[in-house]
């Protein structure tokens, strides 16, 4: 491996008349310095479930069946029809695969792969994972700042992702936003400069001409062949490429079914196929012709087979002949001189690695910077995402404003009376349930950005408790706050409230408690998740059974024991406690009324106290406190949870 420190530039300029990188007199010694990668009998067996809950069945599925390979420095294709393995052996080969069912060996220059090798290899996603509101340049300073490590000087940094932007071809999209003027071939070329960030001596992409057109696609594959004549170690799976891009191979992995059908330099695997009894037409593209043969089709099987005596052999119908087709080239390529060169060279590579356990793969990996250096710039991302995509946030601050006002409008300056004891009573109780309703928007905050956080720590950019702190003090905090002190500031001078100060920074409190509780339960539920809609369903249906037990709906002193304990897992209930004990405590809605000279007063509610008594709700300090020490307790817990999720999300592909 490179180290961090020595980085591998990449001259554009070199190039011959056909578009290939020209080869200096150091190529040669280049290449044969990068590393080099070996695969041994690597099965991969998956349990699939079918059928309902009373009749589940589990059945084991072989995704791959003994592959052996090297691939060494240069252009490393994996080719192969859909559903063929090309992905998984991919993730494999980069240490990216549930180890569960996986057996064999990979090694890297005969070593086996060690803790940090996703840390210090690169990997390409097929689906670029960027963060699209930041600028080309912004994204490269976030990989190059949690990556690379603290001992290296700013400038240095900046000097490295300045190098990349130039070679990458970028300089006049280096600070545009991925939301507009940047095209798809510049956004896969960002998300190959985010991993060229360490110079790593093996680069992994899947596939990375995916969603590009064939122009765009052919020089992405030009790039990474100059890339390749420079000592890097390049695999990537590819579906279909074009012939301009299948010269650029140096060597040739064929899948199907599982199976290895050809392994070895691209060049000579028309002519191994045409040993078979499989010959490429003259105009006909290799890649199609091999994926022909394999899949069976006519054209390519059927009329490409030997002619004897000018008769074409008797074939068999397709569907018939599918399966033996792959299973008989399969059979052909373990007795051709391809495979047995290359286990000779396995053998050599793997030389005394077999008496070496292999816990040193499992180890915790190391990262570049520390806790606190992470959390600093994922919370300096988050927040310029926030500001980046600024839609939702106003959208909010406007709903709030618009909302405290029409309620201000509707309860507007309460009275001491007994209707004012309705109102009150009605008007908080709506405060805190809309409290909780409006944090269910704290589902997304996990789920939509699930992606770019698996890439992103399996690569070793930060730990989970960076990520997961960073998120919260740069987007749910502030994002809970500013709401609830607008909407306080707006309805209580409206509604009238009690005037005093303490009282109104209590009831501020109190709605932003609730608003955190409420958006903890929310991460709670939906970190891990994939589909926001789901956490949304189950959010919404449990604030429905939370408000019946918030104690306007019901009286709490009535209800039955074995169901009066759901009270106490009801975030409404403790928030609209808090605001009727701030409220309602030492008010007087019978003003002038003379107790000893009319006894309706032993039927009616006169005082606040005598309301809150009513409630059920205890008048001392602690009768407040206690139920913002509830919601603390709440938001601990289920921000606990919420970590707990993302700690031991399955974090392999």
């Amino acid at each position: 491996m490179s180290s961090g420190n020595d980085q591998v530039f990449i001259p554009m300029s070199q190039t011959n008349a056909d578009g290939l990188p020209r080869t200096t007199p150091n190529d040669q010694k280049t290449f044969s310095e990068g590393a080099v990668l070996s695969f041994h009998n690597i099965c991969y067996r998956v349990k699939v479930q079918s059928g309902f809950l009373c009749h589940r069945k589990t059945v084991e599925k072989e995704i791959l069946t003994n592959i052996n390979g090297i691939m060494r420095p240069g252009l490393n294709a994996i080719l192969g029809p859909t559903g063929g393995g090309k992905s998984s052996l991919l993730d494999i080969l980069a240490a990216r695969k549930d180890p569960q069912g996986l057996s064999g060996d990979v090694l890297i220059n005969g070593a086996p792969q060690t803790a940090n090798f996703k840390c210090n290899s690169g990997y390409v996603v097929q689906d670029d994972v960027v963060m699209g509101t930041l600028t080309v340049r912004e994204n490269l300073q976030f990989s190059a700042a949690l990556r690379l490590p603290s001992t290296m000087k700013n400038h240095e940094k900046n000097e490295r992702i300045n190098m990349i932007i130039q070679e990458l071809g970028l300089a006049k999209v280096a600070d545009s936003k991925f939301t507009r003027g940047v095209s798809g071939g510049e956004r896969k070329r960002t998300s190959i400069g985010m991993e060229l960030i360490t110079d790593p001596s093996i680069l992994f992409l899947d596939e990375p001409t995916t969603g590009l057109d064939s122009s765009t696609a052919n020089a992405v594959l030009l790039l990474l062949k100059r890339m390749s004549k420079h000592g890097r170690t390049i695999i990537f799976s590819i579906h279909q490429p074009r012939y301009s891009i299948f010269k650029l191979f140096d060597s040739l992995t064929l899948l199907a079914s599982g199976k290895l059908m050809f392994h070895g330099p691209a060049q000579e695997a028309l002519g191994y196929f045409a040993s078979a009894g499989h010959h490429c037409e003259p105009y006909n593209n290799p890649a199609d012709f091999f994926l022909d043969v394999i899949n069976g089709d006519s054209s390519a099987v059927v009329l490409n087979r030997e002619v004897e005596d000018g008769e074409v052999k008797e074939t068999e119908e397709p569907s018939k002949r599918d399966k033996p087709l792959i299973e008989k080239l399969a059979e052909f390529y373990v007795n051709s001189a391809f495979f047995r060169e290359t286990k000779v060279e396995l053998d050599q590579l793997s030389g005394g690695q077999k008496q070496k356990k292999k816990s040193v793969a499992f180890k915790e990996i190391t990262y570049a910077t520390s806790f606190c250096h992470q959390l600093r710039w994922i919370s300096k991302r988050s927040f310029k995402n926030l500001l980046g995509n600024p839609q939702a946030s106003i959208a909010q601050v406007i709903v709030t404003i618009i909302l405290g006002l029409v309620i201000g409008a509707i309860f507007y300056d309460l009275k001491n009376d007994p209707t004012g004891i309705q109102n009150r009573a009605g008007v908080l109780f709506f405060l805190t349930t809309n409290q909780c309703f409006s944090s269910i928007t704290a589902v997304e905050l996990f789920v939509v950005e699930k992606k770019l956080f698996m890439h992103e720590y399996i690569s070793g950019y930060y730990r989970v408790s960076s990520y997961f702190f960073g998120k919260l003090l740069s987007d749910l905090l502030p994002m809970r706050m500013l709401p609830s002190v607008i909407f306080t500031c707006i309805t209580y001078f409206l509604l009238g409230l009690k005037p005093k100060v303490e009282a109104f920074f209590i009831m501020m409190f109190s709605l932003i408690m609730v608003a955190y509780a409420a958006s903890s339960m929310a991460l709670a539920i939906a970190a891990g998740q994939s589909v926001v809609s789901i956490a949304t369903l189950l959010m919404t249906i449990s604030f429905v059974f939370m408000m019946i037990f918030s104690g306007l709906l019901v009286n709490l002193t009535t209800v039955v024991p074995w169901l009066s304990w759901l009270q106490y897992l009801s975030i409404p209930r403790y928030g609209y406690a808090a605001l009727q004990h701030n409220e309602f405590l030492g008010l007087d809605f019978c003003p002038g009324l003379n107790v000893t000279a009319n006894s309706t007063c032993d039927f009616a509610i006169c005082t606040g106290e005598e309301f809150l008594v009513n409630q059920g709700i205890d008048l001392s300090p602690w009768g407040l406190w206690k139920n913002h020490v509830a919601l603390a307790c709440m938001i601990v817990i289920f921000l606990t949870i919420a970590y707990l999720k993302l700690l031991f999300l399955k974090k392999f592909t």
